[in-house]
């Protein structure tokens, strides 16, 4: 498995995810399929009411990152951003242009890793939305990287991750409940998973720690102003279910920071 950390930007992880991603959205899997015009609705409600991002987005450049899939970018278009959705699946981001097309809106698509942004510009935008994707990667550090590059100063970044206790721990509960199976100190992707509905089937996942989440985010040129753990957990659902398991184990953490000013940012090349 040593080649999934080369120096290419294609590295067999990026290849495999960027495969299993267009099957799922051909198949209108989970996250991988639009939602509905009543869905649609309330969720552009939901983003503009977000005490995230508590600034209007009308006339913002914001860059919607590993967010194909047209759950994402048309929601921030319709609330008067201009988006740009980057995401290394095609048929995700085909998806984007779908819905986008069909609700009158404009998104600009871009085929890339989020580890690698190359081909986008320098300090351009206002707003960088990431979705549950940093785990697809094997250094979330090369992502916050590269945001830092492509923000602004005073940009706003809002970033939503898998939690690593949630990585560690098993897909369904045993006699002693849901147990640890993988070291905190994780090297490579993670085991292949089967029937789990907190992690995506067939994909490379690797998790990340606490440190590189948080600190790295920090040394990479950024200041948290607000964390969140999103609530998905509900202590009367089926055992084994996503919810039950929630109860127990944190899913998500969700973070907000600020790029702040380059000449004050403590990142070493």
């Amino acid at each position: 498995m040593d080649d999934l950390f080369g120096n290419g930007s294609r590295s067999a992880a990026h290849a495999t995810n960027a495969r299993v991603w267009d099957a799922y959205a051909r198949n209108e899997r989970r996250f991988a399929r639009p939602v509905s015009d009543k869905e649609f609705t309330q969720r552009v409600q939901a983003v503009t009411s977000d005490p995230f991002l508590a600034d209007s987005l009308v006339g913002r450049q914001l860059l919607c990152l590993g967010s194909g899939g047209g759950m994402q970018s048309a929601l921030y278009a319709a609330a008067g951003a201009h988006v740009t959705v980057v995401d290394i699946s095609p048929e995700m981001l085909a998806l984007d242009r779908e819905v986008a097309t069909d609700r009158g809106l404009m998104v600009t698509t871009v085929e890339a890793s989020i580890d690698c942004l190359e081909a986008m510009p320098e300090s351009h935008y206002e707003t960088v939305i990431q979705p549950v994707s940093s785990c697809y990667v094997p250094d979330v550090v090369a992502v916050y990287r590269e945001v830092a590059r492509v923000t602004c100063a005073g940009g706003l970044y809002v970033s939503q991750h898998k939690q690593p206790v949630s990585l560690q721990t098993s897909v369904k509960p045993g006699s002693l409940g849901y147990l640890l199976e993988s070291p905190y100190y994780q090297t490579g992707p993670l085991s292949a998973v089967s029937g789990s509905s907190h992690r995506e089937e067939g994909t490379f996942e690797f998790l990340h720690r606490l440190e590189p989440l948080l600190g790295g985010l920090c040394r990479s040129g950024f200041c948290i102003e607000d964390l969140s753990e999103p609530v998905h957990g509900d202590q009367t659902a089926e055992s084994g279910s996503f919810a039950h398991r929630s109860w127990f184990v944190p899913p998500y953490v969700r973070i907000k920071a600020r790029r702040i000013d380059a000449t004050r940012s403590t990142f070493m090349q």
